[in-house]
């Protein structure tokens, strides 16, 4: 059985990685911002101690990082209404624009990054991979990243 698939995952991320680190840089956002942002985007009210608990990080760092994007003016805290001690995350309208500014760029980055491969063959490769990040236990649609930024993340502006 050929081995070195495991290294070609890791060469593959950390080019695939970098590669969007710079093209969403362009539009003044790091990776973790727009994770945050898109799964804000998707569950619009949630709480910052929701949000934290879907990363697997403690509440304070995601306040860290949901402060950067209220200081861009990205995201919008609300006091909760059924529980004043909490508040709920909205994108804000700068924020769906920038979302959608991202929706562009991560199509060009895929399309850049599989140039090789067809349809047909980015379908499967896509199936593939989300077979093995379903036995390794992965959470569908969160970077295991966020659990490896330093508190100092957040307040950096971007």
């Amino acid at each position: 059985m050929p081995r070195g698939a495991a290294f070609l995952l890791a060469q593959l991320g950390a080019h695939a990685a970098g590669r969007f680190g710079e093209r969403v840089g362009g539009l003044g956002l790091a990776p973790p911002d727009v994770g945050l942002l898109r799964m804000i985007a998707t569950d619009p009210g949630r709480s910052q101690r929701s949000l934290a608990a879907d990363l697997g990080v403690v509440p304070s760092r995601v306040v860290a990082l949901i402060d950067n994007l209220e200081r861009k003016g990205l995201v919008e805290r609300r006091r909760s209404t059924e529980d004043r001690r909490n508040y709920e995350l909205y994108v804000s309208e700068a924020g769906r624009a920038a979302l959608a500014g991202v929706r562009e760029v991560a199509a060009a980055h895929e399309d850049d990054l599989l140039a090789a491969l067809d349809g047909a063959e980015r379908a499967r490769l896509a199936e593939l991979l989300g077979r093995v990040a379903a036995q390794q236990g992965l959470t569908p649609g969160v970077h295991p990243g966020y659990r490896n930024l330093s508190k100092r993340a957040g307040r950096r502006e971007e």
